[in-house]
């Protein structure tokens, strides 16, 4: 049966294309839900921790209850308007189209629903049948697909809050590890390799721009997400990736400060250039380097 399904992918690169597509726009409903409740859960556990470190502490009755219900979670409580909380119907919920028949509002109180939904959801299945044209019917597609959903969520949650969580970034490094083993992408050692030197390259920069300036320039997990793409393309791209990441992050940040207000001081989060510099590296990263070198005169 799998063997049938491959064997018509192969023959039909449309069908293929098309599967892929519409798998895309389901993840990307799905990113939405992730991207919106994981800071809040992890909020929610952390706010936990410190009060059963803190509970001799700290008077019970001035510790504020939480907002989230118990059962919340990425499954529950089920999807719903939060100004009406009327709950999302399975038709409200076909990715991009509910939005646009309903005209981008509440089928109930009309309140607006932002246009980022299905902005995420159609930027999904871009990226993904990008991998699909680039990779083709290959285990290779099958591994990035995962990976492109994931730097998704990341990107949007350090945009959001800051963060780039744990529980996504380190089965990443794992996975890239794993999928090594036989030399999918770079051999093994090069990916063990690539995880050490992708974690310990920006880690370096934060202890020597902290010693030198007393300040914080990153976070640590900026250095988790260098490990993931040192384990997925091993040591040898990282030199590239993080140039165009500094790049990229050099030109928004004095874009943003110039044009937009921002304040030199306020922190500006460097894991969406590390996630889309590492995803163009992986698909072209080789391409890229023989041209700096030929550019160079190698």
């Amino acid at each position: 049966m799998l063997t049938d399904v491959i064997t018509a992918f192969e023959q039909n690169t449309g069908i293929f294309v098309f599967c892929v597509a519409l798998l895309g726009l389901m993840i990307g409903s799905f990113l939405n839900v992730v991207i919106y409740r994981l800071p809040l859960m992890m909020q929610r556990d952390w706010a936990c921790e410190c009060r059963d470190l803190l509970e001799d502490e700290l008077d019970p009755k001035k510790i504020e209850k939480d907002t989230l219900p118990e059962n919340f979670s990425l499954a529950l409580p089920a999807s719903s308007c939060p100004n009406c909380q009327h709950k999302i119907t399975l038709l409200e919920n076909i990715p991009v189209i509910s939005w646009l028949m309903l005209r981008g509002k509440c089928s109930s109180c009309k309140t607006k629903i932002s246009a980022r939904y299905p902005i995420i959801e159609a930027v999904t299945a871009i990226l993904s049948v990008v991998v699909a044209l680039h990779f083709g019917v290959t285990w290779q597609t099958l591994a990035v697909l995962p990976l492109t959903w994931a730097l998704i969520s990341l990107t949007l949650i350090d945009f959001d809050h800051m963060i780039l969580p744990d529980q996504i970034t380190l089965p990443l490094i794992w996975l890239g590890l794993l999928i090594n083993l036989n030399g999918l992408f770079v051999p093994l050692e090069d990916a063990v390799i690539g995880a050490m030197a992708g974690y310990m390259s920006l880690f370096s920069v934060y202890w020597l721009f902290k010693l030198v300036t007393g300040k914080e320039g990153m976070g640590f997990g900026d250095f988790k997400l260098m490990a993931v793409f040192g384990a997925w393309l091993g040591w040898q791209l990282l030199p590239i990736l993080i140039l165009m990441a500094s790049v990229v992050g050099a030109i928004v940040g004095i874009s943003m400060v110039l044009f937009s207000g921002h304040k030199r001081d306020n922190a500006i989060p460097f894991g969406p250039y590390i996630a889309v510099a590492g995803w163009i590296t992986l698909l072209w990263g080789q391409s890229i380097w023989q041209w700096y070198l030929s550019f160079l005169g190698y």
